[in-house]
């Protein structure tokens, strides 16, 4: 998980400081030292740490901090501040043309991710903002580069736009007056790449920039190359004057330096950040919840967004009102699970919750078999017996094994934790919640837990 050395060594130094009752400005060095090192590890670049830790060291050592009941937790609090300024302070928007299409060009090296990271984003407008997007292949030159857009379009439910092998320039053209046709308010062009940074290819992504003019130039970066991810931006930057990032990869970065340097190197803001392979892990870049989740404060706004896309609001209302009436089903139960096994891993998940550690999870996951053999012998009940359990007797139990493929101490072991679940629901009927839970109930929208699993 990215930052996860980062937070380590951050939390180290901080309980060192918790320790204390009060701090000398020796203290405060000390512990700046060490947040110098955690940074550099994290492969940050070297500029941006001086100045960081000059920052924080400047603000840390004041009279108002030092003097304070809780000094250390000034100083944390400090640190927030300056990990969110130094990451772009707040989200950054993707531009929206005043008159459609708003045409989004996706520009990087190859093996950034540019192709499957555009059509996630395109999908993500889709999903969030009712867009209508269209994917054009411009990208010539690397073999099976339109078939490779064309298999993420269809899975995405997004068209694409392609002319075979001829002038990208053409294609790019030729793909916004298909859009103004067909009443795509959004056009991704998907552009070529190379193994590094040459003149043909800024030469060849000018040219595209001319014609088509494009609301957003965006840059797809891979966060596991480091600094050379920051060599790429510039780069790119200096040629194209690029308008955001798309830093990909983040799942799988330890480190991510990329993160906290691009933004203090080019000036521009990191807008979306790939989580994972699957076509919908892709997220709004918010450095005030990544800072949070760097120093391991969690990130519920995340987790609360998270929950809110993978559930049906009207499945959880129904729900509700099942739970009121006591009538939560083996129905019920199953879809809850696989709602929940639609947030992604463990993992991810802790690392959105304070105080625990990603890695104390790491590998964890819904157990896909486990779930399989569930569905199975929930599938293989008739209707009566997932709405009442009671009917299952012997000879029931064994027919259901049969057609499930399963054994009878499977479908027993399904309907203990199916018993357990629906004694803790009998609390909740008649609407008599605990007052802290109707308190989180109550709340709607981003405060609340509307539409998470039961």
């Amino acid at each position: 998980m990215a930052f996860e050395g980062l937070s380590e060594k951050l939390s180290a130094a901080f309980k060192k400081l918790r320790g204390k009752g009060r701090l000398s400005e020796a203290d405060v060095k000390e512990a700046m030292r060490e947040i110098r090192l955690a940074l550099l590890e994290a492969d940050v670049s070297f500029k941006v740490v001086k100045q960081f830790v000059a920052q924080v060291t400047e603000k840390a050592v004041g009279s108002d901090v030092l003097e304070a009941l809780s000094p250390a937790q000034q100083i944390i609090k400090i640190v927030n501040q300056e990990l969110t300024g130094l990451m772009g302070g707040s989200a950054a928007k993707l531009t929206i043309a005043s008159k459609p299409p708003t045409v989004v060009m996706m520009v990087g090296l190859q093996g950034a991710g540019k192709t499957t990271n555009g059509a996630k984003l395109a999908g993500l407008m889709k999903k969030q903002n009712g867009k209508r997007p269209l994917l054009a292949a411009c990208d010539i030159y690397r073999p099976a580069a339109i078939q490779q857009l064309e298999v993420v379009g269809r899975q995405l439910d997004i068209p694409v736009f392609q002319m075979g092998q001829t002038n990208p320039v053409d294609i790019a053209k030729a793909a916004v007056e298909h859009a103004k046709q067909h009443g795509n308010d959004m056009v991704f062009l998907d552009t070529a790449g190379r193994l590094h940074v040459d003149e043909e290819l800024m030469d060849e992504l000018r040219n595209i920039k001319a014609a088509v003019e494009p609301t957003e130039i965006l840059l797809v970066v891979d966060a596991m190359i480091g600094q050379d991810a920051v060599n790429a931006a510039k780069a790119f930057d200096d040629a194209l004057d690029i308008d955001g990032v798309l830093l990909t990869k983040l799942d799988g970065d330890a480190r991510g330096g990329a993160a906290l340097s691009i933004k203090a190197v080019t000036g521009k803001p990191i807008k979306f950040v790939g989580v994972g392979e699957k076509l919908d892990q892709i997220e709004v870049f918010h450095p005030d919840r990544m800072a949070s989740r760097i120093l391991g404060m969690g990130d519920m706004l995340s987790l609360i967004e998270k929950a809110e896309q993978n559930f049906d609001q009207q499945k959880a209302l129904e729900l509700q009102e099942k739970l009121r009436k006591n009538k939560f089903t083996l129905t019920d139960f199953y879809d809850q699970m696989k709602q929940l096994k639609n947030m992604g891993s463990l993992s991810d998940i802790a690392g959105m919750l304070p105080g625990v550690k990603a890695s104390d999870l790491e590998g964890a996951a819904m157990d896909e078999k486990l779930l399989q053999r569930m569905e199975a012998i929930i599938l293989s009940m008739t209707p009566a017996e997932r709405e009442d359990p009671k009917l299952l007797n012997s000879s029931r139990k064994k027919r259901i094994a049969a057609g499930s493929g399963t054994q009878v101490v499977d479908v027993n072991r399904l309907l203990k934790q199916f018993d357990m679940l629906q004694a803790m629901t009998k609390q909740f009927s008649g609407g008599k919640l605990p007052k802290n839970l109707r308190k989180m109930m109550g709340k709607k929208g981003r405060g609340g837990f509307a539409g998470m699993p039961f």
